[in-house]
C-alpha cells in the first residue's frame, strides 16, 4: 500500500458539507482517551475499520489519538489517573507502547502500516521543529502510511503541554492542510448545555463566526481519564474553521457513518482559505 492516490473524484480543497466527506482528500480524525481505553478499548477495532475504509477510498487519513496515560494506568497498578507529572510521564511511556500495538494489530487486517508521531507544543511553535514535523507527515502520507499523532506526554511539562488533544488535532489539521477535521467523543453532537440537563438542544450546524458564548459546558474529563470536554472541542473546532478546515463533532460509535457522509453530529462551517 504505497504511492499517492490519484482518485479523480476527490474534492480539491476543504469540503462544504457532510455529504462530501467520502470525497475529502485529507482527513484528520481525533479520538479521546475515554473512547478507546479501559472498558472501551474494544472500540479500537471499529474505529480502525472506518479509518481503513476512508484510506481505501483514497483519502489521506491522520489519526490524533489520546489515551497513552489512560492505557498505561492499569499497567502501573494505579486506581486512577495520576496527578503528579513524573507518574503521568511514566504512565504515558508504558501506555503509548501498548496503544500503538493495539492500533497496528487492528490495522494489520487491512495491510495498513501506522507511523507514530509524537509532538509537544514546543514542536509546533518552533519554526524548525514545525517544518520537520510537516515534512515527515507529508512523506508518511505520500507513502500511504497512516500517521497516529499524540502529545509526547513522556517529555512534555505542564508549561509546554497542548492541554488536550482537541487543540493538537486542530493544529495538525492546519499543519497538513486538512480538508476535514472529525472530532470524536462520547457525545453525539454539540448541545446548548450538557445533554443530560433538561432543556439541552442539539446543535446541527455552526456558521463560520457564529457567536457561541451562550452555550453552557460541563466539566471536562467526566470519565476520569481524559482532559478534554465540550469546551475544548468548540475551541478546537473554532480554530480549525478559522484556518480553513471544516469540522464535524460526533460520537466515536458513529465514526463509520460520519466518514460515509451521514447527516449526524454538529458541523462547523470553515472560512475560505
Amino acid at each position: 500500500m504505497t504511492g499517492t492516490s490519484t482518485r479523480p473524484d476527490l474534492v480539491d480543497g476543504p469540503i462544504a458539507s457532510r455529504a462530501l466527506i467520502p470525497r475529502a482528500r485529507r482527513i484528520v480524525v481525533k479520538v479521546g482517551s475515554s473512547s478507546i481505553s479501559g472498558p472501551n478499548a474494544g472500540q479500537i477495532a471499529p474505529l480502525v475499520d472506518a479509518l481503513a475504509t476512508a484510506h481505501g477510498r483514497g483519502s489521506d487519513v491522520v489519526l490524533v489519538s489520546s489515551g497513552a496515560i489512560a492505557t498505561g494506568i492499569p499497567y502501573l497498578k494505579l486506581d486512577e489517573r495520576p496527578t503528579d507529572l513524573a507518574t503521568q510521564q511514566a504512565a504515558a511511556a508504558v501506555g503509548q507502547n501498548v496503544l500503538i500495538y493495539r492500533y497496528q494489530d487492528s490495522l494489520d487486517r487491512y495491510e495498513i502500516v501506522a507511523g507514530q508521531v509524537l509532538l509537544t507544543a514546543g514542536d509546533i511553535e518552533n519554526a524548525v521543529h514545525r517544518s520537520n514535523a510537516q515534512r515527515a507527515m507529508e512523506r508518511l502520507l505520500g507513502l500511504r502510511i497512516l500517521p497516529i499523532v499524540n502529545e509526547n506526554d513522556t517529555v512534555a511539562t505542564h508549561e509546554i503541554r497542548f492541554g488536550d488533544n482537541d487543540r493538537l488535532a486542530s493544529l495538525v489539521a492546519e499543519l497538513i492542510g486538512a480538508d476535514l477535521l472529525l472530532l470524536l467523543s462520547d457525545v453525539d453532537a454539540l448541545y446548548t448545555k450538557p445533554p443530560a440537563e433538561q432543556g439541552a438542544k442539539r446543535i446541527d450546524s455552526v456558521a463560520f463566526g457564529e457567536d457561541l458564548s451562550a452555550l453552557t459546558f460541563g466539566s471536562p474529563g467526566a470519565a476520569g481519564v481524559g482532559t478534554g470536554g465540550a469546551a475544548t472541542k468548540v475551541a478546537a473546532a473554532t480554530y480549525a474553521a478559522a484556518h480553513g478546515t471544516p469540522v464535524l463533532l460526533a460520537a466515536t460509535s458513529q465514526v463509520a457513518a460520519a466518514l460515509d457522509g451521514a447527516q449526524l453530529g454538529t458541523w462547523f462551517e470553515a472560512a475560505r482559505r
